[in-house]
């Protein structure tokens, strides 16, 4: 008998969540609006070109690049950066993040995120996390240019036994 409930119990649970509602398309836009997501991704992008900067640094290997180098850097850069300021726009973007929200929340859900995001303790979280998340980034580059060495020996070290291993 206890089978048999817990059978009933679990199929009428995943009846109910599949017949959830999808969250709206005016529920998603108003939870977008109150996170802010259109300046998050304005520092998305903004991280990703201090990422890029701090790539092209590596890269350099602590060299100073010749005035022409520095002009083809430059170069490369503005237009690495145009493509991203043009590809990673909000008008590009918000489709997107309205569909994957459609897919993935309820109108239920929404509207306890909503509820929750409306509060102090949600405004805080809305506020805080890029901080905590950039501060995040930047300590796990720190890791990362801790261990570049070690990586870039692996690198080579696989090279030559790539090369050992097709004589």
């Amino acid at each position: 008998m206890n089978v048999l409930r817990s059978v009933l119990i679990l199929f009428l649970f995943s009846l109910t969540t599949a017949m959830a509602e999808p969250a709206s398309e005016n529920s998603i836009k108003e939870l977008m609006v109150v996170t802010q997501m259109q300046k998050l991704l304005d520092g998305m992008r903004d991280q990703i070109d201090s990422q890029f900067n701090n790539a092209i640094k590596q890269a350099l290997e602590g060299e100073t690049p010749s005035h022409s180098q520095q002009q083809a850097i430059a170069n490369m850069k503005d237009k690495m950066s145009a493509l991203i300021q043009g590809e990673l726009t909000w008008e590009k973007l918000e489709p997107m993040y309205i569909s994957l929200y459609k897919e993935s929340f309820s109108e239920e859900e929404v509207a306890g995120m909503l509820s929750f995001y409306k509060t102090p303790a949600g405004r805080a979280v809305i506020y805080k996390l890029p901080v905590l998340t950039q501060k995040t980034m930047l300590e796990i580059q720190k890791i990362i240019s801790g261990i570049t060495p070690q990586m870039q020996k692996i690198q080579k070290d696989f090279i030559a036994e790539m090369k050992a291993a097709s004589k």
